[in-house]
């Protein structure tokens, strides 16, 4: 019994090295968190996905701790994790960044590697923030569907010559007509200047005699920010 309770206890250093481990990789998870919420763009934002990234860090921690260079712990450990089948399912992939991220800052401090941990988050850190306020990847150029309609007589002619002042590689997709009514649909993409030309596009084309409803629509599923 008293072997058994030895065998439980940790010693002093030990002990402190394995709160610190799973202090840090709780800091440096609810820094990460905090840096996600502060840079995500888009409408699939999840208030649940920052606690899962705050937790995620010191469990993957205790594991480690668990392992400390036990080879079968390590078996164990890879043969529960073929048993448990992961089916939440990563709706941006930037998400997906976040969490090997987090993953990786627990997998530095339950090997006590504390250093490589904090300086690549840091790192990390700076670059995020440098990627966003850069509005890296984010394209200059939109494409957008114009629909409007009206009756007859069609604007077909004059609302072209009003859509290429204010657009490029405006394309019909599709002109329908029905009794008395028409519907015309563009894809279009906006000329880059500092105004907002859908404002004046469609301000011309409500103008114009007959139009009766005119409508800009962005297709991307996911709209950034």
């Amino acid at each position: 019994m008293t072997e058994l309770f030895n065998n439980l206890m940790l010693s002093w250093p030990d002990m402190v090295d394995v709160l610190f481990s799973i202090s840090l990789a709780s800091i440096l998870g609810a820094i990460i968190s905090q840096l996600y919420k502060y840079t995500h763009r888009g409408l699939n934002y999840e208030h649940t996905f920052m606690a899962t990234l705050v937790l995620l860090g010191p469990i993957v921690a205790t594991v480690m701790l668990y392992i400390r260079g036990d080879l079968v712990l390590s078996l164990g450990l890879i043969g529960s994790l073929s048993i448990v089948r992961f089916r939440t399912p990563i709706k941006d992939s930037r998400d997906m960044v976040f969490i090997f991220w987090v993953i990786a800052v627990g997998l530095g401090s339950g090997t006590y590697n504390w250093g490589v941990a904090i300086l690549s988050s840091l790192f990390l850190m700076i670059l995020v923030a440098i990627l966003y306020y850069i509005r890296y990847g984010t394209s200059k150029n939109s494409d957008f569907v114009l629909v409007f309609s009206g009756t007859v007589p069609d604007q077909d002619a004059n609302s072209l010559e009003i859509i290429k002042r204010y657009t490029t590689n405006a394309r019909k997709r599709s002109y329908e007509v029905t009794g008395d009514t028409w519907e015309i649909v563009y894809e279009l993409r906006f000329v880059t200047v500092p105004e907002n030309p859908s404002d004046k596009l469609v301000a011309e084309l409500q103008a114009l005699p007959g139009v009766q409803r005119v409508s800009v629509l962005a297709p991307q599923l996911a709209l950034p920010l």
